[in-house]
């Protein structure tokens, strides 16, 4: 953290201290004594929701700068998808083929990490949602690689904890689906899509979305497993009715190995460019 303080006013945690500390009477006892930045109660009101959506934009956003942190290469998949020695526990068959891709995740990660070391440690950062499964060994293979990778963890109804190879500095917790999918895709330099459930999916046809309409740049667009995708989204129909265009079909490619990945990565034509228009509009 930055403390190259220019400022000549008092320290915000200065005065947090000194308000702790004020004589006990009904008066410092009251909410409305609290300091504003300091009441958990007060940012937590409805009315602070614009406020909330800043904090979480600029918190990752700062630690990640701070941390160096210029581009990153995401990782979308299952969190259900077992590591290939767990497999025999998957709750179905299908589940249990789907463990190769963790290996392929892990091993991709480990050399996107490589590649990045190559250079100054700052560059194709793996970035997943922090979880199990295809997250849980995207963090590994970086960790294995002897880099840092990121965690982009949300609160769930049900009990969650990030995996364990996340780098504990780059390890964030967001309440706001959007301003997670944001840093997302802030850094993104390729976008790798390993098999997976709603999650998955969203994610993905967000981030194509984006390409397809040129708010976002061109980046390698991968999706790991040919077979799955084509079996769970008929692709070929959309375009044979008009909803996408051919040239559509043009932003991703099907890879299914870690090697191939980047491979493709590295050769991918459109990168770091935007699309003008919309074919077929």
């Amino acid at each position: 953290m930055n403390d190259d303080r220019r400022s000549p006013f008092r320290d915000a945690h200065a005065d947090v201290t000194t308000a702790h500390d004020v004589p006990d009477t009904k008066q410092t006892r009251a909410p409305s004594y609290k300091l504003a930045f300091n009441d958990d109660a007060f940012l937590c009101r409805d009315e602070l929701r614009p406020v909330r959506l800043q904090l979480e934009l600029l918190k990752p956003q700062m630690l990640m700068d701070e941390y160096g942190v210029k581009s990153t290469v995401v990782l979308f998949g299952g969190a259900r998808i077992p590591s290939p020695e767990n497999k025999h526990k998957a709750q179905t068959e299908t589940l249990a083929d789907l463990s190769k891709y963790y290996d392929e995740a892990r091993k991709f990660s480990r050399l996107m990490t490589l590649k990045g070391l190559e250079t100054d440690g700052h560059e194709f950062i793996i970035c997943t949602g922090g979880g199990p499964g295809v997250m849980e060994a995207g963090n590994q293979g970086a960790s294995e690689a002897g880099g840092i990778s990121i965690g982009l963890n949300i609160v769930l109804p049900h009990e969650q904890a990030p995996n364990e190879y996340v780098t504990p500095d780059l390890c964030f917790n967001f309440h706001y689906f959007a301003i997670r999918k944001m840093h997302f895709l802030m850094r993104a330099k390729a976008v790798c899509i390993f098999p997976g459930g709603f999650g998955t999916l969203d994610e993905m046809f967000e981030s194509l979305t984006l390409i397809q309409t040129g708010r976002m740049e061109r980046v390698p667009f991968l999706l790991f497993g040919e077979s799955f995708w084509r079996r769970i989204i008929n692709w070929e129909a959309l375009k044979e009715a008009g909803t996408i265009s051919p040239d559509d079909l043009d932003l991703f490619r099907f890879v299914e190995t870690a090697e191939q990945a980047v491979e493709a990565i590295s050769t991918w034509e459109y990168a770091g460019t935007k699309r003008e228009f919309i074919p077929g509009r």
